[in-house]
């Protein structure tokens, strides 16, 4: 099979590292407007408002979900850690609309490795919030969870550290 989009680079992963799926602003889960993830009931992690249209995997792992409605993907690292990247806020409402998934549940992945393209534009024009949580879920495996906010992020640059 050809491949006629452009391939993201893939990274080799550092241990118990947690890398941008996408590029954008980085702002602590307590500025987003969903109580299950304001208030970290998923887990602890960061929340990234996109400037660009393509999710890569955060790790090196297998995916753990890829729901239907492809707004959001699982993936756990090789290391253990359960991460979990959810594009907007209520966006499963759309039904997969402006959403293209290219991973199934079960499929290895490699850190850098296209997950999911979306459409900013039209989600937003839709009345959805495209802030997209980046959750560590197994949280309480681990003594602290290091997160980056306030300021940009690029895709593939280390934004959460595990310990």
């Amino acid at each position: 099979m050809i491949h006629l989009f452009k391939k993201k680079p893939m990274i080799t992963p550092e241990k118990n590292c947690v890398y941008a799926p996408v590029s954008g602003e980085a702002k602590p889960l307590s500025k987003v407007s969903d109580q299950m993830f304001s208030k970290e009931l998923m887990g602890k992690g960061i929340a990234i408002e996109p400037d660009s249209d393509t999710i890569y995997a955060p790790v090196s792992g297998r995916v753990t979900a890829a729901p239907g409605s492809r707004h959001a993907v699982a993936v756990t690292s090789s290391d253990g850690v359960e991460i979990l990247v959810h594009v907007g806020i209520n966006t499963v409402d759309l039904n997969g609309e402006y959403f293209k998934g290219y991973v199934s549940k079960g499929e290895e992945v490699q850190a850098g490795q296209k997950l999911i393209e979306f459409d900013r534009k039209r989600i937003i024009a839709a009345g959805y919030d495209v802030i997209t949580p980046v959750i560590v879920a197994n949280t309480d495996d681990y003594e602290e969870v290091l997160t980056v906010s306030g300021r940009h992020v690029s895709e593939m640059e280390k934004v959460i550290e595990v310990k």
